[in-house]
C-alpha cells in the first residue's frame, strides 16, 4: 500500500514538474489594495499534504483557462452543435471550480495561480486564447476541440493520480468525480472534431 501512494504520488508530482517550466521572467505581482488581507483563510480539516495541494492548485487555473476558452465559443463558433457542447462543457467546468475553491480554502491555499507563466501540458494558455480569438468558423472550432481535448486528458491523468496518493477524503472524491466527467466529455470529442470539419 505504501509503495502504490508513492508511486503515484512520484507520477503526480513528476506531471507537474514536467509542465512547470520556469517563466523567462517572474511576473510582475500587484500589491492587494490597502486595507485588504492577503493571508489564506486558516485551514479546516485535515492539512493539506504535498500531493492535495499540488493537485488542487494545479486544477484551478487548468479550469480557469478551459473555462476562458469555451467562452469564446458563443461568437465564433460557426456549429450549433459545438456551442451547445462548449456551453454545457463551460457550466460543468464552473461546477467544478465552485468546489475547488472551498477545497483550497479548507487547505489554507490561496485562491491564486501558483503556475501563471509556466507551460503546463493540457493547459490553455493566455498564446492559446489570442489565437483562438484570430479564429472563427470551423477553423475556430477544430482549434478549440484540439485545445479541449488535451485540457480532458490530462486534468484526467493529473486527477486519476490523486486518487490514488491524496490523503484527504474531500480532495480525493472530488478528483474521482473529474475522471469521470473527463471520461463522459472525451467520449464525446470525435464526432465534433469530425463535425467541425
Amino acid at each position: 500500500m505504501k509503495a502504490t501512494r508513492s508511486a503515484a504520488t512520484f507520477t503526480l508530482l513528476l506531471l507537474l514538474l514536467a509542465g512547470c517550466g520556469s517563466p523567462a521572467a517572474e511576473p510582475e505581482r500587484t500589491p492587494p489594495p490597502a486595507g485588504t488581507d492577503s493571508t489564506p483563510p486558516p485551514a479546516t480539516g485535515a492539512p493539506a499534504d504535498p500531493t492535495d495541494a499540488a493537485w488542487v492548485q494545479l486544477m484551478t487555473p487548468m479550469n480557469e483557462s478551459a473555462v476562458a476558452l469555451l467562452s469564446l465559443a458563443a461568437d465564433r463558433s460557426a456549429d450549433a452543435g459545438v456551442r451547445r457542447w462548449a456551453a454545457g462543457l463551460r457550466t460543468s467546468q464552473d461546477g467544478e471550480l465552485a468546489r475547488m475553491r472551498p477545497l483550497l480554502a479548507r487547505m489554507g491555499l490561496p485562491d491564486t495561480n501558483v503556475h501563471e507563466g509556466h507551460h503546463m501540458p493540457g493547459m490553455v494558455t493566455e498564446d492559446d486564447l489570442e489565437r483562438a480569438r484570430t479564429l472563427k468558423g470551423a477553423a475556430f472550432d477544430r482549434f478549440l476541440v484540439e485545445r479541449i481535448r488535451g485540457h480532458l486528458r490530462q486534468t484526467a491523468q493529473v486527477s486519476r493520480s490523486e486518487t490514488g496518493a491524496g490523503t484527504r477524503q474531500d480532495a480525493k472524491r472530488l478528483a474521482a468525480s473529474l475522471v469521470s466527467a473527463r471520461t463522459s466529455e472525451i467520449a464525446r470529442l470525435p464526432a465534433l472534431s469530425e463535425g467541425s470539419g
